[in-house]
């Protein structure tokens, strides 16, 4: 019984919480159309306040409502209605001195941005979705969640009447009241996905608008890279070999004059040459390592757990095959967290589990280190998860203060 009451007390006050959301906008109707009674039918522009009133005042409270009800349906039953919204570009400040917001050219900035904001509500699909939902919902599910409240005062004002008949009817109105309260709000999930979530088309234009800036962080990433391999090559073997050049010319030239010393070059060039050599080596295996392309994810990561200055334990599921592209995102994603756990975590010991699911392969990375990671707008964090958005994967971070860190890498795939 107890248990009863409590579902009962506690679904009136969300009922009481969905009518309060949902019911402003045909409240706003209501009191438009009560002025265009008072104002009088003899004028006969009495109709134009009440419109505009009405119209205006949708507008503004649609986003709104459509927020509240989200949180509430998250809230309560763990649903996340994703919003959906577009969001607005960079302002820019040209040459000219003019801003460029996306859509067009402004003295100021604050003049770019506030012409940006209205551009991009108005020309937003979800605007108009969820003026849509903002009028729908208040006839369904605002209905049904106003029902417990309404009974409920209909029950206080038959209990309170002196006739036994409008107490035998408030008496009824309670028993209704505390019956429909547990489930008259539950009809806002069910309408709240239906109608308030994005549609097929915003999420394809959203799809195509990650996609470019995925596109985008890859050349960005290839363009460092290539600099990279040239800044190596031309700091290290390039110098390297051109001193084993000069070494080689005037070993031949002093062969017959000087053997001793010519000798003593060659030594020297033979030397110069191994270094070229394994600086070569290191730099290839920087693009790609070699135990990787060979053996695979799970040997690759076993071999830099041994690399690793820290205490690795690697776990898996057993030897498996990917693509070459995601065995590389995800072996240096590894690599990524374990430099971090050494040089930021202060970490002792690391466990890397390595496993595959029907939909791809899940890593996790857990360190004992002090925590507190954050992901900064240009750290290795924020590379690592645009180097796994390419491939459609994630990465899950955890990092109370005090810690542990947990990282989760995911990517679907399928094995070979």
């Amino acid at each position: 019984m107890g248990s009863w009451g409590g579902r009962a007390a506690r679904g009136f006050l969300r009922a009481v919480a969905v009518a309060a959301v949902t019911l402003p906008i045909p409240a706003l109707w209501a009191a438009a159309a009560a002025l265009g009674v008072l104002w009088g039918p003899a004028n006969p522009w009495s109709w134009l306040l009440p419109v505009v009133l009405a119209g205006t005042g949708t507008l503004a409270l649609a986003r709104p409502v459509c927020r509240a009800v989200r949180f509430l349906v998250e809230r309560w039953t763990g649903t996340v209605v994703p919003a959906g919204y577009r969001t607005a570009g960079p302002v820019t400040r040209m040459s000219t001195g003019y801003w460029w917001n996306g859509y067009g050219y402004e003295r100021s900035r604050r003049d770019a941005l506030m012409d940006q904001s209205w551009r991009t509500w108005w020309s937003d699909p979800a605007t108009w979705r969820d003026l849509r939902f903002a009028v729908t919902v208040p006839f369904t599910a605002g209905l049904a969640a106003l029902l417990p409240p309404a009974v409920a005062v209909s029950a206080v004002y038959g209990l309170l009447r002196p006739e036994p008949a409008a107490r035998l009817v408030g008496a009824t109105a309670a028993v209704a009241a505390v019956a429909a309260s547990p489930y008259a709000w539950r009809l806002v999930e069910p309408v709240a996905v239906r109608f308030l979530g994005p549609s097929g088309a915003m999420l394809l234009a959203e799809r195509v608008d990650e996609l470019t800036a995925q596109r985008a962080d890859v050349t960005v990433a290839q363009a460092a890279e290539i600099r990279r391999i040239e800044r190596d090559l031309h700091d290290g073997a390039q110098a390297g070999l051109v001193a084993l050049g000069l070494s080689l010319a005037t070993a031949e030239k002093l062969m017959e004059a000087d053997p001793e010393r010519a000798r003593a070059l060659m030594r020297a060039a033979r030397a110069g040459a191994a270094s070229s050599l394994a600086e070569l080596r290191d730099l290839v295996r920087g693009i790609n390592p070699p135990l990787l392309n060979e053996r695979g994810l799970v040997d690759a990561v076993r071999a830099l757990a041994l690399n690793s200055p820290l205490d690795v334990a690697v776990g898996t599921d057993g030897p498996f095959r990917l693509e070459p592209p995601v065995e590389s995102a995800v072996y240096f994603g590894v690599a990524e967290l374990l430099t971090n756990a050494a040089k930021h975590a202060g970490a002792a010991t690391v466990r890397i589990t390595v496993g595959h699911s029907e939909t791809g392969v899940v890593v996790e990375v857990l360190d004992d280190g002090r925590g507190g990671a954050a992901e900064g707008s240009g750290g290795g964090l924020a590379g690592l998860r645009r180097r796994l958005a390419v491939f459609d994967g994630t990465l899950e971070l955890t990092s109370p203060v005090g810690g542990p860190t947990r990282a989760t890498i995911m990517v679907p795939c399928e094995l070979l």
